[in-house]
């Protein structure tokens, strides 16, 4: 299971094993917005969420095939033999009309070398309608939705702002996974006032859904959320990278095998990041975690259903 030295499922191997060549995701804006954010939920949007809309390395340019151009020149120093996955990233990428994202989801799919679908989205975003046309493209391409879930306890998703009960995302992974689409779940760490104890809860509350992929974050502060006013007014403390490094093992240690780890750390916008500064070298804290992991024998899913250390 654990290629390339690495002591984890990687979105890597993953992809490599179903291509057997390099594949490379280019981040999309396709110009939604949020229920969360237009007044349908809230106005304001979750507690973390930037400006963007987490999609804060997306294009500027306007259309779907000028964004994916644009990065396409960017990476082709570094893979200029590779296929591509198109990654809907800002806002929520299924919170239109069906017609809309269709159109919208062709135009990248139409884009030479592009081999899939990835499709960031909220479980409340997911209505018949719209199951119905992402099975269609989960029988045409290879496709996978994101789900961000965050926490599975429901004072931390009040403080995020998160805008629906665990239930809600419940029923999406039950009908996600009828349908045979791949899910992507997000769950952030140091939400404030959150124990380890219970992150590990949601990490053991995920390994045993029927989820392909995790991507856990560190939850990292911009100036331009509302979370930045709250770190701000010094009421909350943040990780070292240390003790990210030391969470995130112990997670993944709770995780089925199984699962595709898609990510193991944030990627602030460096222009606004007030906390912490350490997320700007990510290769530093992937290398602290895979010397963790070797250097005390670890292996993903190691003390999976194991609450205790």
């Amino acid at each position: 299971m654990y290629l390339n030295h690495k002591t984890y499922y990687t979105l890597n191997q993953a992809l490599k094993e179903e291509f057997g060549e390099k594949i490379i995701k280019l981040s999309i804006d396709g110009g939604f917005t949020c229920p969360n954010r237009d007044g349908t939920i809230a106005k304001r949007g979750c507690l973390f969420c930037s400006e963007k809309g987490s999609g804060d390395f997306t294009s500027c340019a306007d259309s779907i095939t000028e964004q994916m151009e644009q990065q396409i020149s960017l990476l082709s120093n570094k893979w200029n033999n590779a296929k591509y996955i198109a990654y809907f990233q800002s806002f929520t990428n299924t919170y239109a009309d069906v017609k809309e994202l269709k159109k919208k989801y062709d135009e990248a799919l139409d884009f030479p070398d592009v081999v899939g679908l990835a499709i960031a989205t909220r479980p409340d975003c997911l209505s018949e309608e719209i199951l119905d046309l992402l099975e269609s493209y989960s029988k045409q391409t290879f496709l996978w939705i994101e789900l961000g879930l965050q926490t599975i306890h429901e004072k931390s998703a009040v403080l995020l702002r998160r805008g629906y009960p665990l239930s809600t995302f419940d029923d999406a992974i039950k009908n996600l996974h009828e349908r045979n689409i791949r899910t992507v779940v997000h769950m952030i760490l140091n939400i404030p006032y959150e124990t380890q104890q219970q992150m590990r809860e949601t990490a053991i509350y995920l390994s045993k859904k029927t989820i392909w992929g995790l991507k856990i974050h560190m939850l990292y502060v911009s100036s331009d959320s509302d979370l930045g006013k709250l770190y701000q007014q010094n009421t909350f403390p943040v990780f070292s990278r240390e003790e990210y490094i030391d969470s995130v093992v112990d997670i993944l240690c709770r995780i089925s095998p199984n699962i595709v780890i898609h990510r193991l750390t944030g990627d602030g916008d460096k222009a606004t990041l007030l906390a912490p500064h350490w997320i700007r070298d990510k290769r530093s804290v992937l290398n602290g975690i895979d010397k963790k992991m070797r250097s005390e024998k670890l292996l993903q899913g190691l003390l999976e259903h194991q609450l205790c250390p």
